[in-house]
């Protein structure tokens, strides 16, 4: 056959190779269609809006109090910047003081109480540390007494119609449904969770429920030793678990007796499998007392027994690397990866790409993408790990798995968040339910997102986990890097993982 035809159907099978794994990397299956579009008001945001009215009543006194005075009374013209900035500052105190003395969080903004003496002792206080500033900086010849006078006069006035008017359009707001706190589920014993309401769970605490889960009708808040590790109990706390995995909660929440130690550390010893925060309400005993004027406590009063693995500010710098790596990495490997995706067309028919499911952060499941190696795709509860004489590895395959060149198509899931480049590697379902069986820690690994690399990965745990010992080791070092995280760690292992790679330990 001519040397023409040999070449055309390679420049074919290059193009079908180039499309399709464009294709199958952007066309993941989709999340859950959202709900429409409907304007919520975070109830975390409520105490920013409330300071922003006061530092507009203070601003607006300031510019106004003065203009009326000189302008209309005085007849002297007056410095609009002068005032201007004498009003910003006083605002700057003011919430300050506000904020020092707790005038802003959300459960004081809900409660009931008469807040008249606050605000006149806040802006008492903060008209002295006006003054006092303004003497410090030698500029308190540049304001007119009456004006002054104006000032103060009417930022008090407004400061004491604001948060009536403020709470007026806040009451709307919550009778419209429109005010929504921290998404959570709620799990408890039944009389606990009978005395906590859906509105009193979001005006004491800012929570929003989304679902309610009782333990089983024998688990009572009466006796010594009522929760117990039985099968009632066991099945309503994975209930718990799976609810706010699939409807996306952020935190779980706990309606138990506090004089039940032991049953508490039961709860929470099972729930230590979900990354999610966990908090413990007051019981009814405990805010019978809060509720007591006479009682200094909050009624917000709570206790977090297990807080998130990262912060917010850690979870946005590791996306933020997230994708900021598997950006720059697609660019410069794309070349790499579409003549990848040539030869296995050329050397095989079938897809591009291999895709198993695995579970992610949380023990969310989701598709994984690699280049495909072998001559199957096994997926679902049995699946057998390659060895390294495995007949089902293809010859072009054992090249990119030595190479970890088919781990490349898994930068398409870091950037849809379902992968981070620096995590616990996953595993299939099947081997996750087996090893979870076996070792009491391993849920923890879904404590954050999984990693192309990890910690593990860099230490020789690579490939093949023949021996439960080897997947202990493996699962030590995921632990240690989920409580000893940094993003200089993060950076870290990817410098060492480019080293480990060259070598071409543990993988075929």
């Amino acid at each position: 056959m001519p040397l023409l035809d040999k070449s055309r159907p390679a420049q074919l099978a290059g193009e079908a190779a180039a499309e399709a794994i464009l294709h199958e990397s952007l066309t993941l299956p989709r999340r859950a269609a959202s709900t429409p579009l409907r304007l919520q008001i975070p109830c975390a945001a409520i105490g920013g809006l409330f300071a922003a009215a006061d530092a507009t009543a203070i601003v607006t006194a300031s510019l106004v109090g003065a203009s009326f005075y000189q302008v209309l009374i005085s007849g002297t013209p007056w410095n609009l910047n002068l005032h201007l900035g004498a009003g910003f500052t006083a605002a700057v105190l003011y919430l300050m003081v506000g904020r020092s003395s707790g005038f802003y969080q959300v459960t004081d903004i809900f409660s009931q109480r008469r807040v008249t003496s606050r605000i006149l002792w806040q802006w008492l206080l903060t008209s002295l540390l006006l003054t006092l500033l303004a003497f410090l900086l030698r500029i308190g010849a540049e304001f007119s007494r009456g004006s002054i006078i104006c000032f103060a006069g009417l930022a008090l006035a407004l400061l004491l119609v604001s948060p009536r008017l403020m709470k007026a359009a806040l009451s709307l707001a919550l009778r419209q449904g429109r005010v929504e706190g921290r998404r959570v589920v709620l799990v408890g014993l039944r009389d606990e969770l009978a005395a906590v309401s859906e509105d009193d769970l979001l005006r004491r605490f800012g929570l929003t429920e989304i679902e309610r889960i009782a333990f089983p009708g024998r688990a009572t808040s009466t006796g010594n030793w009522p929760l117990a590790a039985d099968e009632g109990v066991m099945r309503s706390l994975d209930d718990a678990l799976d609810v706010a995995r699939d409807r996306g909660a952020e935190e779980i929440v706990l309606a138990l007796s506090w004089n039940d130690s032991r049953g508490i550390d039961l709860v929470r010893d099972k729930l230590n499998e979900s990354p999610l925060p966990v908090q413990l309400l007051p019981d009814r005993r405990v805010r019978y007392l809060t509720d007591k004027p006479a009682f200094s406590v909050k009624p917000s009063l709570s206790i977090e027994i297990q807080r998130a693995p990262l912060s917010k500010l850690e979870q946005f710098s590791k996306r933020a690397l997230d994708l900021l790596g598997a950006g720059v990495a697609l660019l410069a490997l794309m070349p790499l990866m579409l003549l990848t995706a040539a030869l296995i067309k050329l050397e095989s028919p079938g897809p591009v790409l291999f895709r198993q499911w695995r579970s992610g952060f949380n023990a969310r499941r989701f598709q994984i993408l690699k280049f495909r190696t072998m001559t199957v795709m096994e997926d679902g509860e049995h699946v057998v790990q390659a060895t390294p004489d495995d007949p089902r590895i293809r010859t072009l395959g054992r090249l990119l798995r030595a190479a970890s060149i088919d781990e490349l198509p898994q930068l398409f899931n870091v950037l849809r968040g379902d992968m981070s480049l620096v995590g616990p590697r996953p595993h299939a379902i099947a081997h996750d339910g087996y090893y979870g069986n076996l070792l009491a820690d391993y849920a923890f690994r879904h404590h954050v997102k999984p990693g192309i690399t990890g910690w593990a990965q860099i230490h020789g745990y690579r490939g093949r986990t023949a021996e439960v010992g080897q997947m202990k080791g493996r699962l030590d070092h995921d632990l240690w890097y989920i409580n000893q995280w940094s993003l200089q760690l993060d950076v870290l292992i990817l410098l060492r993982t480019v080293v480990e790679v060259a070598r071409q330990r543990n993988a075929f």
